[in-house]
């Protein structure tokens, strides 16, 4: 029977909480630096309001906006729209909530929780997927602040502004404001992440009252809810209706897909397990069905006011009268992109690249890398057109991240029954190591589950990158569940495989309690 070194010993708060009781061990080591390191439970100190806030902050963007429109465009009407998008959250919930517990109990980020399932070195594999698909979002969400930084300019500034000389098919006033709105965004995760919790805080209630006002204005001006709301669809509800809502809702599944991975890196920071379990079920599903409601009726509106549909809020407020409220509108715009864009596509990615080489790339340095990647992935051409937008991009990395989800909840929950060995998730030959770092079982359920979620990806004629018959045409049904069966076949597969493990890795850890000395380990 021997004791556990000192430097290890972990400490079991009376809520269930954990930390180490010296933490200079894991300092010194290669797989650790200061953003990656456990949170100290004295740190932990988000709110109910806290989360809800943040959920509020990053679902009250234009691309979810946009997502209400898609679905119009695609042949559905308001009901269904707002039934597939409501449905698709409550879905997403769930997993969320089963991977954000680690990150509360252990005051871990997410490329960090992923180690006790791929390995130490392993991680990387999830952490950097993750880490790219953010890359993409950030870039879109830049693209579409940089847009509202332009019009605002337009107005104040006047022709020779938006008449500029064109460089790669855009006027070089659209640019600047692009560089413009990435350098404040990067400028705020550079402060860390109190700004961030700050920005939220204040963002979330500002956003959703000028959402109001201008859902009033719009209302009173078209003198009711307009056309759209008694428009019939026009896949009625039917086969047609069932073939387009699958794939669509497993795309708006696919738009938080990302979130329900990594919100350890924000639940790190969390009071208790009650206080982030109820942040997020009052902000997420609420707050995205609202905002799909506000984006239907105001778009109704304009139809009425100015005799066509108007669904980017953007071009929206250009056509006020006043210029307070362009302006007005527009600031909103950028307040709700930039509080989405830092939480969701900035924080987490820099967590990522700064998992790869802990000594070499800092969370500063792995926010500039996200910025950087986020522009040279083009994302003015993702928010194209709605098919590219939801079957190709949602729906393919939202089947490849249901496989990974399906591995973590597996592992966490069964394998190891939400008992993890803290200092060990910092160390080479330590309980994670597994083989030269790596789990093999999570990589080849992460790839099994990929394979069967878009394996068969496919493309009607002309409105995509993939082949009519699908990518492997065998596994062309499950593309429309990508996401489950992603997450499914993760979960069996990586299950099967760790069963002779379950009964060592799967062990709990004895742990001191916060008044107690540590307990011996046989």
């Amino acid at each position: 029977m021997t004791l556990p070194h000192p430097s290890t010993a972990q400490i079991t708060q009376p809520d269930g909480r954990v930390e180490l009781r010296d933490d200079t061990a894991i300092r010194d080591s290669r797989f650790c630096n200061d953003e990656l390191a456990p949170v100290p439970v004295q740190r932990r100190t988000w709110t109910t309001y806290n989360y809800a806030a943040l959920w509020i902050g990053m679902a009250h963007n234009i691309p979810s906006y946009l997502l209400a429109s898609g679905l119009i465009a695609l042949g559905m009407n308001w009901a269904q729209a707002l039934l597939t998008i409501a449905l698709a959250n409550l879905l997403v919930l769930i997993p969320m909530l089963f991977n954000s517990h680690a990150g509360t109990k252990y005051g871990i980020p997410y490329p960090v929780f992923v180690r006790a399932f791929y390995g130490v070195r392993g991680a990387n594999l999830p952490a950097l997927l993750r880490a790219f698909i953010a890359c993409g979002w950030f870039g879109i969400q830049t693209w579409v602040g940089g847009e509202a930084i332009y019009v605002i300019a337009g107005k104040l500034f006047g022709s020779w502004w938006t008449n500029a000389p064109t460089v790669f098919g855009q006027p070089w006033t659209v640019w600047l404001a692009f560089a413009i709105f990435w350098v404040i965004q990067i400028v705020i995760i550079w402060r860390g992440m109190e700004t961030v919790r700050w920005l939220e805080n204040w963002a979330a209630p500002f956003v959703i009252v000028v959402a109001v006002v201008l859902l009033a204005w719009v209302v009173a001006r078209a003198g009711g809810l307009g056309p759209i709301l008694h428009q019939p669809t026009q896949l009625g509800w039917g086969g047609k209706f069932w073939a387009v809502f699958a794939p669509s809702l497993m795309g708006m599944i696919g738009f938080w897909s990302t979130l329900s991975l990594n919100m350890p890196d924000f639940t790190r920071f969390g009071g208790s397990q009650r206080q982030q379990a109820w942040g997020q079920v009052l902000g997420l599903p609420t707050t995205m069905s609202f905002f799909a409601i506000l984006s239907i009726v105001i778009t109704s509106g304009s139809a009425v006011i100015y005799g066509q549909a108007i669904w980017d809020p953007i071009q929206l407020a250009a056509k006020f009268d006043n210029p307070a409220a362009v302006i007005l509108g527009l600031v909103t715009v950028m307040v709700a992109t930039v509080s989405v864009n830092v939480a969701a596509n900035v924080v987490s990615p820099s967590y990522d690249f700064s998992n790869a080489a802990p000594r070499l790339i800092s969370r500063r340095t792995g926010a500039l890398i996200t910025g950087v990647i986020g522009v040279l992935i083009q994302p003015w051409r993702l928010v194209s057109d709605p098919h590219v937008y939801i079957y190709t991009w949602l729906g393919f990395y939202g089947g490849v991240f249901g496989s990974i989800a399906g591995v973590l909840i597996a592992g966490y929950w069964v394998v190891h029954r939400t008992e993890l060995r803290l200092a060990d998730l910092y160390r080479d030959e330590g309980a994670y190591w597994f083989t030269g770092g790596w789990n093999w079982r999570a990589v080849v359920a992460t790839v099994v589950g990929g394979v069967l979620a878009v394996g068969g990806a496919y493309s009607a004629p002309g409105e995509g990158p993939f082949p009519a018959a699908g990518l492997i045409p065998v596994f062309k049904p499950l593309y429309d569940y990508g996401w489950a069966a992603g997450l499914v076949a993760g979960f069996v597969v990586f299950l099967v495989l760790s069963l002779p493990l379950s009964q060592r890795v799967g062990t709990p850890v004895r742990t001191a309690t916060a008044s107690a000395t540590p307990v011996p380990e046989d």
